[in-house]
């Protein structure tokens, strides 16, 4: 009805052709206060009305429809399956008390649906079995009371427990409807003469057997919520509703010993949009006031629009916290220290996961292959640093050429021209040779440097290979030193 308004109150059917004949999968509301419903030959609907619109079924459409119903539908529960051919089901445990109570809640679904076009009826039960029924054949309350199931049902034809059309047919026959006239048979009598789908599905109903739904988005276990009394359409009031969701949320995985790793604050629009921003943390933390902060530089992201009603904090990654990251700021600065590893999280949710980078050293000689990338701050070195020789604040990745003029064979140089600019070298330290490993790819050796130019900066370079009279072996720039 969102996309064709002009089909809202008109009477139409879906169909599909079934052993060369049009049935139809689906008729409008209006259509069926005419007597037009599911399963029925087209060319009978044209004889109740003749004028009737007819439209062409895709088969997958109504899954796609119901899916995107359930995806809708996580404003009010984490967990939504659908329930082929045409109904979805909720698991509102915990949710009601958001809107105010359990009329609240499905007053406020039964009227954001039906303003998006769809005509619907709901029940809230116990059990999935008797919200099922009640809300296909009752003429009740739509919520049952707790363990009320069994008196909602008692009333209802057969076909409210999800039977098959043939086991219907047969308790019709035996004049047994509604279920209130065999629900209290000998189970015995029951399986041998409808089998056990009979029995299995007054268990559901009743809540003697557990029935399980399958959702179409598997709930977080750690998602909290925020209904708003009205639409909140500014950043004060985005930041209030992130606020009290991180203290719920803090205040719980404080208790468990875990931390939050990454999260995602969603917004919820009147206009059924959304609108959401996340973040990443090197480390499990449970400190609010680090991840509102966090929040806070991309809260100016998420338009409100209209308003949104409904705030969520879901956080889609926990980890267990490490006391030693709660400790204050240590001497040595260990990168397990909970002030390092905030600034860590702030200057990458800033600026971007890339603009923070860790090394490890790595066990070879080269020094654009002693070091490694890591990936993680909890990896462990294999090796340790090595101190004894001094080392460049930048390593250039690869060695760039330079123009060198050196005295004589195994001195350091004089001068060296490095991107046009020449460079007058007034000190230089004592030559330290440094080998490629043989079992890799062999290769020149390496006479390196440290330089000082005549403007005090410093310089590492270095000699491939020995000096021959007929092949002067070239020279590198390696790195810069403060």
């Amino acid at each position: 009805m969102t996309r064709k308004p002009e089909l809202k109150d008109l009477a139409f059917v879906l169909v599909l052709p079934d052993h060369g004949r049009m049935r139809i999968t689906e008729s409008s509301w209006p259509a069926r206060v005419k007597g037009i419903h599911a399963g029925m030959l087209l060319a009978d609907a044209k004889v109740i009305v003749p004028d009737i619109k007819v439209i062409d079924d895709t088969p997958e459409l109504t899954a796609k429809l119901l899916t995107r119903i359930c995806t809708w539908c996580i404003r009010y529960t984490p967990v939504a399956a659908m329930d082929l051919p045409g109904g979805v089901i909720l698991d509102v445990s915990g949710c009601a008390h958001l809107w105010g109570g359990e009329e609240a809640y499905l007053k406020d679904i039964v009227y954001k649906l039906k303003g998006l076009g769809y005509h619907i009826r709901v029940a809230m039960a116990d059990t999935i079995g008797a919200a099922w029924a009640v809300c296909r054949y009752g003429k009740i309350k739509a919520i049952i009371p707790v363990d009320g199931q069994k008196e909602a049902v008692l009333d209802l034809p057969p076909a409210a427990l999800r039977l098959e059309a043939g086991t219907v047919e047969r308790l019709h026959k035996l004049a047994l409807y509604p279920i209130g006239r065999f629900i209290h048979m000998q189970r015995s009598v029951l399986r041998r003469r409808f089998g056990k789908e009979l029995l299995l599905r007054i268990d559901q109903a009743l809540g003697v057997e557990e029935e399980l739904i399958e959702p179409v988005i598997p709930p977080s276990p750690y998602c909290e919520r925020l209904p708003c009394l009205e639409p909140i359409v500014t950043k004060v009031g985005i930041e209030i509703a992130l606020e009290k969701l991180l203290e719920t949320i803090c205040a719980r995985l404080q208790k468990e010993g875990k931390g939050l790793r990454d999260a995602v604050f969603t917004g919820f629009r009147v206009d059924n949009q959304k609108v959401h921003i996340s973040l990443q943390t090197n480390y499990p933390s449970g400190n609010v006031k680090h991840l509102f902060k966090l929040f806070e530089v991309k809260i100016g992201t998420m338009e409100p629009a209209s308003g949104i009603e409904l705030f969520m904090l879901e956080a889609t990654k926990i980890e267990a916290v490490s006391p030693v990251q709660e400790t204050f700021w240590t001497g040595n600065g260990n990168l397990q220290s909970r002030e390092l590893t905030e600034l860590l999280d702030s200057l990458q949710n800033k600026y971007g996961n890339d603009i923070v980078h860790r090394y490890l050293p790595d066990e070879h000689y080269l020094p654009e292959r002693s070091i490694k990338p890591s990936g993680s701050l909890k990896e462990k070195p294999a090796v340790a640093w090595r101190t004894d020789k001094p080392r460049p604040i930048l390593l250039l990745k690869e060695p760039q050429p330079v123009e060198v003029t050196a005295p004589i064979p195994d001195y350091p140089p004089i001068n060296f021209r490095y991107k046009g600019k020449l460079h007058i070298i007034k000190k230089a330290d004592a030559c330290e040779r440094i080998e490629p490993e043989w079992w890799l790819d062999g290769g020149l050796h390496r006479d390196y440097y440290i330089v000082e130019d005549e403007a005090g900066k410093r310089y590492w370079l270095f000699r491939a290979g020995h000096y021959h009279e007929t092949n002067k072996p070239a020279w590198y720039l390696h790195g810069f030193f403060a």
